[in-house]
């Protein structure tokens, strides 16, 4: 089986969610501790050896930051040499990971998210791929990335390999939701998945969140899927329909913390979060802070 060497990250939303900050600003470079969003998918990819990303955009001026944010600076590389300011231009030239391609495919019409995957096809080619959504983080701080995680279970069992989370079921209609589901500890086997279903029609506690490992016959059964609930075409429909026709789909409740990008409130939790866990100073601070408020 061959391991997956591209990823697709759709970034061709308006970031709604995120004005007024993305006015101006695509949401992948909003930040999160101090590194903007996308470069958490681009560091999850190089970890496990991807060596291409294709970035689905809606308009020239997104393919822009996108292009210009992911290329090489030597100006300012040549600066901050000169300045002496070394940890800076190390963490500048951490930006594009060794050896990574990027691409860019149009999604000219928000058509849903199965619909942005089908844009990258022709660069895909052959190749089974990887799909991040880019505002749902995931860390591990103390062991394999989420990519890694479900690539082990990927070389192990084929077919269709998402994470997975174990949620309450009133909060399962807004995700999709494993069918047939069993469990053999952190894996789970599924024969489907269904797309925000009714609570009363909720099959399991396992809602699907992707990011996702996947086989390229995907790519052929994308334009076979008919337009869900939302009006648009989805990814999970595509991964459900592929699993009625026999393909193993497999849901992995991975090692790592989730930090939800989605909206300025889940970016603010997030960031309060994520900056307390990895900087002690800030812990301390914040300690004092709450203790002079409580005065």
């Amino acid at each position: 089986m061959k391991k997956p060497e591209v990823c697709i990250l759709p970034v061709a939303g308006l970031s709604t969610r995120n004005l007024p900050a993305t006015k101006a600003l695509h949401k992948g470079f909003l930040t999160l501790h101090s590194k903007p969003i996308i470069q958490y998918a681009v560091d999850a990819c190089a970890e496990i050896g991807i060596k291409e990303i294709v970035f689905i955009y809606s308009d020239q001026s997104c393919k822009h930051l996108f292009e210009k944010h992911f290329a090489p600076y030597p100006w300012l590389e040549n600066h901050l040499r000169e300045k002496n300011k070394l940890d800076i231009l190390d963490d500048l030239l951490k930006v594009i990971p060794e050896g990574m391609k990027f691409s860019f495919a149009e999604q000219a019409q928000p058509l849903g998210n199965g619909h942005a995957i089908l844009m990258a096809k022709d660069i895909v080619g052959t190749r089974d791929f990887v799909v991040m959504w880019p505002d749902d983080v995931y860390i591990n701080l103390h062991g394999k990335g989420i990519l890694a995680q479900l690539l082990d279970v990927y070389e192990q069992e084929g077919g269709m390999v998402e994470n997975i989370m174990e949620l309450p079921r009133e909060q399962l209609v807004r995700y999709g939701v494993l069918c047939g589901a069993v469990r053999d500890g952190r894996v789970v086997h599924a024969k489907g998945k269904i797309e925000k279903p009714a609570l009363e029609d909720v099959p399991s506690n396992y809602a699907s969140m992707g990011p996702y490992i996947l086989p390229n016959e995907i790519m052929d059964i994308l334009p076979e899927v008919k337009k869900g609930t939302n009006g648009e075409i989805n990814l999970a429909d595509a991964m459900g329909l592929a699993a009625q026709r026999g393909m193993k789909l497999t849901g992995v409740l991975c090692d790592a913390m989730r930090f939800d990008c989605g909206t300025n409130k889940e970016l603010e939790k997030s960031n309060l979060k994520l900056s307390l866990m990895e900087d002690p100073d800030l812990r301390a601070y914040c300690c004092d802070l709450l203790n002079t408020m409580m005065v």
